[in-house]
């Protein structure tokens, strides 16, 4: 690999945060090479800049220094050189996400689009990456990245030393963990995986979380190749591997081709002698596994506007609600047919998911193909006015693969379900597209697809329900299956129409809901409630002051809106019916 690309990673300031990458380039362009940083990350779809974070960045070139311009926000253009260009920069990693890059003296945590800048025109050139520790020396190393194999400086498995990547695109879709994490491993329909917990958690049940994340993925991999059985991953390295990074109250995910990165709350993990299931543990569990089934829905089965990614500007498509929709559809499904969550706990789930959209009224001004195109500036970039104005791609995405799936199986009598079209998706444009053939799905062919796969015509379901923004009708549909779907109302309290947040012992409104009574009285998201009736307002009193009242009394409310009191006069209303409740029937959800 004498012409490959040359990265050196050195976390050279614990305290500070920063590290240390040299790129070398062995034949830079004779008229000037450009490099740069990505503006995003692939999954999180909002440009964010990771360029910033470079601090102090220099060009040498046999042993003198070359002019190196900066064109733009994230490239710089090293000067005509002889020989081979060193690059050499230091980057801030201080973002505590799944997303960016963080280093301190517990860890260090590198996603390769915040640290690894792109060659210009040398994309599809083999990289080489040299991993350097630290002074700490009981560090290990956990990538999915495959070790550089013949190598003088090879890594050994978890060690410090080289690694390879066939091309920039496989470099920045390995993300790299480094401390002294906690550890697990087991093997699934014969792929290695390993689990890796960063952060401080006492008495982590490593082998309860083996046993049950081992059964989704053999369950994943089984769906996808039921015959081989052969997990996607290993055509290019021999593990998957799970870092998640432990903290007071995250929770988040970013799929990679080969791992994940994943942040969850403490308090959800299972401990040590505690064999109760909390409702946190199934969330964590669903989470690893909508992950997991991005390993072939959009690492491999892509958009057509992902095929290949332009990291330097917005890739918009339409498909969202497929690669991320029918992700969160099959997420908690496949932690049910794995048998880890009971049967009622999967529909207890299911309707939270109905109930959150409902609660939303941006469902009827925007689309979930309208959200999936927006993403960039309406999704990722969500305020206080967020629920009247859009629609997730993600939980009415999930909708509509939950009623796709009812109406395939009823058409066809049983024969045929979401299934079909899946493991379609996946021979036809995701098994091969790492193998040379990378091709992704065209913006109008579900419709064609769909039939392909099942012989049933559903392209009026996606007019109304994908295209157009109707609810898609879940009752109906549960009612042919034998599930009955009610609503009821969450509480008896009248209701001010509005979703409040705790500032101190304050009462913030974080957002007015559209045409509600808040939004009648004139209130205004950002409100600090003052009193009702005037009876001071505290976070914990708003529920007992609501209950003297009854729907249709009018009140009057003081709030601040900045520094300005101001006196509203309010009509409660009644409670909505917004929490969904699905009563099972005898025979249990599609589990085929």
């Amino acid at each position: 690999m004498t012409d490959a690309i040359l990265y050196r990673l050195e976390p050279t300031d614990l305290a500070g945060h920063r590290c240390t990458v040299t790129l070398t380039i062995p034949e830079p362009d004779p008229a000037g090479q450009r490099v740069s940083l990505p503006a995003w990350i692939p999954g999180s779809y909002m440009i964010r800049d990771f360029a910033r974070q470079i601090e102090r960045i220099e060009a040498r070139s046999g042993g003198r220094r070359v002019v190196l311009d900066k064109l733009d926000k994230h490239t710089w253009q090293a000067a005509p050189c002889r020989g081979p260009l060193q690059i050499t920069y230091v980057v801030y990693a201080w973002d505590l996400s799944v997303r960016a890059a963080h280093l301190d003296e517990t860890h260090g945590f590198f996603n390769g689009t915040s640290v690894f800048l792109r060659v210009a025109g040398q994309e599809d050139k083999p990289c080489l990456l040299e991993l350097v520790p630290p002074r700490r020396q009981d560090w290990k190393v956990y990538t999915s990245l495959p070790e550089a194999p013949g190598h003088p400086a090879r890594a050994p498995r978890h060690g410090f030393g080289m690694y390879q990547a066939p091309d920039y695109d496989a470099l920045v879709d390995h993300p790299i963990e480094m401390g002294t994490p906690q550890v697990a491993s087991f093997e699934a329909h014969g792929a290695r995986h390993e689990l890796v917990f960063t952060g401080n958690v006492p008495n982590l049940d490593l082998e309860r979380l083996s046993d049950d994340i081992r059964k989704i993925c053999e369950k994943q991999i089984a769906f996808f190749e039921p015959r081989t059985r052969r997990a996607p991953f290993l055509d290019s390295t021999d593990r998957y591997v799970f870092m998640t990074m432990v903290t007071g109250d995250g929770y988040g995910g970013l799929e990679h081709r080969a791992s994940t990165a994943l942040m969850t709350s403490r308090a959800d993990l299972p401990v040590h002698g505690r064999p109760e299931q909390s409702d946190g543990y199934r969330n964590f569990l669903g989470l690893v596994s909508h992950e997991y089934f991005h390993t072939w829905n959009v690492k491999r089965i892509k958009p057509a506007a992902f095929a290949p990614y332009d990291l330097e500007r917005e890739n918009h498509t339409r498909l969202l609600w497929l690669f991320e929709g029918f992700t969160s559809y099959y997420d908690d499904l496949f932690v049910l047919r794995a048998g880890v969550i009971t049967r009622q706990d999967y529909l207890r789930t299911l309707a939270k998911t109905i109930s959150a959209v409902h609660s939303a009224p941006g469902r009827f001004k925007q689309s979930v193909a309208e959200s999936s195109f927006d993403a960039w500036t309406r999704y990722y970039r969500q305020d206080e006015n967020s629920p009247n104005a859009i629609v997730s791609y993600y939980t009415k995405g999930s909708l509509v693969a939950l009623g796709l799936d009812l109406l395939l199986r009823q058409e066809s009598r049983g024969r045929h379900s979401l299934d079909d079209v899946m493991r379609l998706l996946w021979t036809r444009y995701g098994r091969n597209f790492y193998r040379g053939a990378p091709e992704g799905v065209p913006e109008d062919a579900m419709p064609g697809l769909i039939r392909e796969a099942t012989g049933i015509d559903v392209g009026e379901f996606l007019r109304r329900y994908v295209y157009g923004r109707e609810d898609v009708p879940l009752e109906a549909l549960l009612a042919r299956q034998g599930y009955r779907l009610t609503w009821k109302t969450p509480s008896p309290l009248p209701s001010l129409g509005v979703k409040t947040a705790r500032q101190g012992e304050e009462v913030r409104l974080a957002t007015v809901y559209e045409h509600g009574a808040a939004h009648r009285a004139g209130l205004s998201a950002h409100d600090v409630l003052v009193a009702i009736d005037g009876v001071r307002v505290q976070h914990g009193n708003l529920d007992k002051l609501l209950a003297r009242y009854r729907p249709g009394d009018v009140v009057q409310v003081h709030a601040f809106r900045r520094d300005e009191l101001r006196c509203f006069t309010l009509k409660l209303e009644a409670p909505a019916e917004t929490e969904c409740v699905i009563t099972p029937a005898s025979e249990p959800f599609p589990a085929r």
